[in-house]
């Protein structure tokens, strides 16, 4: 049992890392019409937790419990040295040994992307822009934080990504200047927790989902130009929670 665990979770993040899961099949999935969220689950019968799972993300977060949660504990080199435009999102890879510490279990970053506007969403409330930044242990388990963006003053380690960004899918810059996630993430580090799934086909569960309390900021023209080289709103909407707890 535990080896056959181990292989599933190696594939759950094979497939979260490279953001474009089943890319290279005749399996075509976006964010509208019949390719849309709501027929997820019917494009593939390997994309049936998109429909069928129970602990699916985004979700909405109320009625937050108090978990006494530990800190996250960061160590993030200046690593992001390529973007890529996937057509489904625009993705920052991360070179190894960037990690979280999350309740004594380590995890190594490998990349963040974004979504606009925000997946989850906190207390009713969304946000123009969200970030997830995407790790995985040595087992292949996965750890996802989360930070949203208001408009505001423009995000300069941002704008070392923003100025490679591709604007054809299937494009890969390289970044001259390494972006240091660490710089993106609020200085508060308090945070959310709750039990979720990928946000995107094959929709697979067990996935820690680490939400930044702290909102972030970025330039509204960053945001746009975000939102202009997608053509189109890329988050799912959020999803029922269930019996889930939501850690705070």
């Amino acid at each position: 049992m535990k080896k056959r665990s181990f292989i599933v979770s190696l594939i759950i993040v094979g497939l979260y890392l490279t953001s474009t899961a089943f890319a290279g099949e005749k399996v075509h999935w976006g964010y509208s019409g019949h390719e849309g969220p709501e027929y997820w689950g019917k494009l593939n019968p390997k994309f049936s937790p998109c429909s069928k799972g129970r602990n699916q993300s985004p979700i909405n977060l109320t009625g937050m419990i108090e978990g006494e949660l530990l800190p996250i504990t960061v160590n993030y080199q200046a690593g992001g040295n390529e973007i890529l435009n996937n057509g489904h999102t625009i993705q920052v890879n991360y070179m190894p040994g960037s990690t979280i510490n999350v309740n004594g279990d380590q995890f190594e970053l490998k990349q963040f992307h974004f979504h606009s506007p925000s997946e989850n969403i906190i207390e009713g409330k969304s946000y123009p822009m969200e970030a997830h930044f995407v790790h995985a242990d040595k087992k292949g388990n996965l750890a996802v934080i989360a930070i949203m963006f208001k408009g505001g003053d423009k995000n300069a380690e941002l704008e070392k990504a923003w100025i490679q960004m591709p604007e054809k899918s299937g494009q890969k810059n390289v970044l001259p200047k390494h972006i240091d996630a660490n710089i993106l993430l609020p200085q508060n580090r308090d945070y959310y927790r709750f039990n979720g799934s990928l946000t995107t086909p094959p929709c697979s569960e067990g996935v820690w989902w680490l939400v930044i309390k702290q909102i972030a900021t970025a330039s509204k023209e960053q945001i746009e130009q975000f939102s202009h080289t997608m053509r189109h709103p890329n988050n799912r909407p959020v999803q029922p929670v269930n019996a889930r707890m939501i850690l705070k």
